[in-house]
């Protein structure tokens, strides 16, 4: 284990001083910079990659059944994702955005969680739906954090416009019409996956005979979340709403996903050691 924890001290480390040379490129155009931070991302992604390999292969199956695992892949998937998107042009701040998510979350990991934390001992029977739900809601969550980086870059840019103010961090931004667009298809990317893991994890608990669990806080403040995304689908499709408020509503809905997760402490679904 000591290993595993020195591939990701490092992977930390090097996240950090990308991030660093995004946030320095994001404040004066500098390529050298940008090129740099993604050479660094890249590395990130492999000692991410690395870890995980060691991990399966100890544990012979993937490491998906705790907090610390769903955090880990999370960051993971932001990783894949900030160097997909820096292949794109007008994607330096997209970039830093969602650097800023991913490495928060795999600090939050170091510092906070283990490995061991909260294994799902008790839900044995049930172990290949949950899988199934893990990965759906991490999928789900990757994605609506695109879509709520794209919706606070529009919101910024909105009011940079309106206040006429143009640098050339305004310049380097995609226009409202694509970061509206961009959102749009995040969140309508996230919101039918995050709906699809709520069906698995309520046939997980229907199979396990935890019917008590439908009550619990967890289960109903993440169908209000699925709910807020809904209606932002419904009012982006028929409601004309404008780009600001689809906005704001993207990045609500985003915090209100944060606020849910927080409360794994307090749920019943998610106090994986059982009990």
């Amino acid at each position: 284990m000591r290993y595993l924890n020195g591939i990701y001290d490092a992977a930390l480390l090097l996240y950090a001083l990308s991030l660093l040379f995004y946030f320095l490129d994001c404040l004066e155009r500098n390529p050298d910079r940008k090129r740099l931070g993604t050479g660094l991302l890249v590395f990130v992604g492999l000692l991410q990659s690395a870890g995980l390999g060691i991990r399966f292969y100890e544990e012979q199956g993937l490491p998906i059944f705790t907090p610390y695992d769903f955090l880990f892949w999370f960051s993971f998937s932001i990783v894949l994702i900030s160097l997909a998107q820096s292949f794109m042009r007008r994607s330096e701040f997209t970039v830093l955005l969602l650097s800023v998510a991913g490495f928060s979350a795999f600090l939050l990991n170091r510092v906070w969680l283990t490995a061991e934390d909260h294994t799902l001992q008790s839900w044995k029977a049930v172990h290949g739906w949950l899988a199934m739900h893990i990965i759906l809601a991490n999928l789900s969550f990757a994605a609506l954090t695109l879509g709520a980086v794209f919706g606070v870059m529009y919101l910024f840019l909105h009011t940079r416009l309106k206040r006429k103010k143009w640098n050339d961090r305004v310049r380097r931004l995609p226009s409202l019409e694509v970061l509206d667009k961009y959102a749009h298809t995040s969140v309508l990317a996230g919101t039918p996956l995050l709906a699809v893991s709520l069906i698995v994890a309520g046939i997980s608990i229907v199979s396990e005979g935890r019917l008590p669990l439908f009550q619990d806080l967890k289960v109903l403040s993440t169908l209000i979340g699925l709910g807020i995304y809904i209606s932002y689908l419904i009012f982006k499709r028929f409601g004309r709403r404008s780009g600001i408020v689809m906005a704001r509503w993207a990045v609500s809905g985003y915090g209100f996903i944060i606020l849910n997760f927080l409360l794994n402490s307090w749920s019943d679904f998610h106090r994986w050691g059982g009990g």
